[in-house]
């Protein structure tokens, strides 16, 4: 049995996202468990690296010692299909998948084709994959040809947060958690808040611009074209201890994302106990399903809507803040994520 593996993950892990806040705790997890877990920092670009940076992961890769179990971040392993045939050849390879990298939204179908055939060929070497949601184990099935018996679900797990008192007056406090990119629906939600004028709101969206700054200025340029400047603020990048602010002084989340793995800002907004508005394409967690009000992904008019109904009704807002809190009660643990991860490294838990 393996005492411990070499996690190797693209550009800075202490970025801000999910995808990486998921590194970091599951990494922190392990190592509690007992597990000697190794960094291996690959260069920045990923899934579209400069060829220098691709060359120079997979020198990164060839170092690691022979019969070491190595665990990769899909953001790279599935543009590496010739250092995960490597990695493998020389000792245990586990992919971790958040989502497939094709699943992005804004790819042309020309990229989105290249990416999953790399992807596809990729995952045909590893020796155990590690999803992060139901969804895309099923697509990693569906799609990618992966066996069922080769994939471990691990969601991300989620902290006790001590109940808020949500009694205050004033406009109606909506937070919104999600880098600034096609796929989080930050337009519709903006687009369909426009409609909603006559009520007293006010709307946080928390998220880094960095990942495609041409689309957050677009973003920026809709909130200032609908008059909704002093009503939406784009907070960019913020520390985690602000992010847990935002979420505790917040009255009702709601995130329009088009495609998700598991949605780790849903599952957040629940433990924060806030009602939770989402989309049906982007809610994998079955506790956030059952707490939620859910619409179609891009259906403007339909999450207007559901928005409308909780922004208008303190009622309805303080019965999804009281099924998320029961909700809350069923999501994965941080603990239980890493014992799963630690069953697939080789590790007795």
């Amino acid at each position: 049995m393996a005492d411990g593996f070499t996690f190797a993950v693209p550009g800075d892990p202490d970025l801000p996202t999910g995808g990486y806040g998921y590194g970091r705790r599951l990494a922190s997890e392990l190592a509690a468990l007992g597990l000697r877990v190794t960094p291996l920092r690959l260069p920045e670009g990923f899934p579209f690296p400069a060829e220098a940076a691709r060359a120079e992961a997979g020198r990164l890769l060839a170092a690691v010692p022979a019969g070491e179990t190595v665990l990769v971040d899909g953001l790279a392993l599935g543009v590496l299909p010739e250092a995960a045939e490597a990695v493998a050849r020389r000792g245990r390879l586990v992919a971790l998948v958040h989502h497939p990298l094709a699943h992005e939204t804004g790819h042309s179908a020309e990229t989105a084709a290249r990416l999953a055939a790399s992807e596809r060929a990729a995952l045909a070497h590893a020796d155990a994959v590690v999803a992060t949601g139901p969804g895309t184990a099923r697509s990693l099935v569906a799609e990618f040809g992966v066996a069922p018996g080769r994939i471990t679900l691990a969601p991300p797990g989620t902290d006790p947060v001590p109940p808020t008192d949500r009694s205050g007056d004033g406009p109606v406090r909506l937070l919104a958690v999600g880098s600034l990119i096609p796929r989080k629906g930050h337009d519709d939600l903006i687009a369909a808040l426009a409609t909603l004028a006559a009520l007293d709101w006010r709307l946080d969206i928390v998220g880094s611009a960095a990942f495609d700054p041409g689309h957050a200025a677009d973003l920026a340029r809709m909130i200032e074209v609908a008059g909704l400047a002093d009503r939406i603020r784009l907070t960019g990048a913020i520390p985690a201890e602000a992010v847990a602010a935002a979420y505790r002084t917040a009255d009702l989340f709601v995130l329009a994302s088009r495609y998700e793995g598991w949605g780790m800002a849903y599952t957040e907004a629940l433990a924060h106990g806030l009602p939770v508005v989402g989309t049906d394409e982007a809610v994998m967690a079955e506790a956030v399903r059952a707490a939620a009000v859910l619409v179609p992904a891009g259906d403007r008019p339909a999450l207007a809507g559901a928005l409308r109904d909780l922004l208008a009704d303190p009622a309805a807002r303080q019965a999804g803040a009281a099924a998320a809190q029961a909700a809350a009660r069923l999501l994965p643990t941080w603990r239980g994520t890493a014992l799963a991860v630690a069953r697939v490294i080789g590790q007795p838990a």
